[in-house]
C-alpha cells in the first residue's frame, strides 16, 4: 500500500463516497441537531447528476486505499462552481489532506472553465471557516438568510478557468 494521497472521481453512489456521506451525517446531527438517518437522507437525497461530470465532480481521496478526504462541486452558475460535501475523516485532520483536496478540486473546478467558487458552511463549523480562509477563500460580508438557529456563511474565490485538455483523475 502508498502513504500517498491520491485523488479519484468517483459518483455519489460509490461505495469510496460511502465514509464521507456517513460521517457528514454524524457530524452535522451533532452539530446542528436532528437525526443522523435524516441527515443522511438529505445528503444521500441531493442529485448525483449534479456532482457529474461536465458541470461538477466527487473526488475522494485515498491514502492507501482507503478514503480519508473528500468533496464535490456543482455548477452554481455560468462562471460560479460551488463547493459541497468538502470532510476529511476525524481520524485523519490537521494533516494538511483537506487543503490538498482544495487545491485538486480547484484545478478542476479551473479546468472545466469556470472564474470564481462559491461555498457556504455553518457557523457551527469554526475549523471550515478556517480551512477556507486559510486557503485564500474571502468571506463574503452580507449575511445568508437564517434557516432556524442555523447561520450559513459563504465565502468565495477567484480562480483563472483553463479548459481541460484531459481528465486527470482515474475513477
Amino acid at each position: 500500500m502508498s502513504d500517498s494521497l491520491r485523488f479519484v472521481a468517483v459518483a455519489q453512489t460509490d461505495p469510496l463516497a460511502e465514509p464521507l456521506l456517513a460521517e457528514l451525517a454524524v457530524e452535522y446531527a451533532q452539530r446542528y441537531g436532528g437525526s443522523e438517518a435524516g441527515v443522511s437522507a438529505w445528503l444521500r437525497g441531493h442529485p448525483a447528476a449534479d456532482f457529474a461530470a461536465p458541470h461538477g465532480a466527487l473526488l475522494i481521496g485515498l491514502l492507501g486505499g482507503r478514503p480519508v478526504t473528500g468533496g464535490a462541486f456543482q455548477r452554481f452558475d455560468d462562471e460560479t462552481a460551488e463547493l459541497k460535501r468538502i470532510w476529511t475523516a476525524s481520524g485523519y485532520r490537521q494533516r494538511g489532506y483537506a487543503k490538498a483536496l482544495l487545491v485538486e478540486l480547484e484545478a478542476m473546478i479551473a479546468g472545466r472553465g469556470y472564474r470564481r467558487i462559491y461555498l457556504t458552511t455553518g457557523d457551527r463549523q469554526p475549523e471550515a471557516e478556517a480551512l477556507y480562509e486559510s486557503a485564500g477563500y474571502s468571506r463574503l460580508v452580507e449575511p445568508l438568510p437564517a434557516e432556524g438557529d442555523i447561520f450559513p456563511i459563504a465565502f468565495e474565490k477567484m480562480v483563472s478557468g483553463q479548459p481541460e485538455t484531459a481528465e486527470p483523475f482515474v475513477g
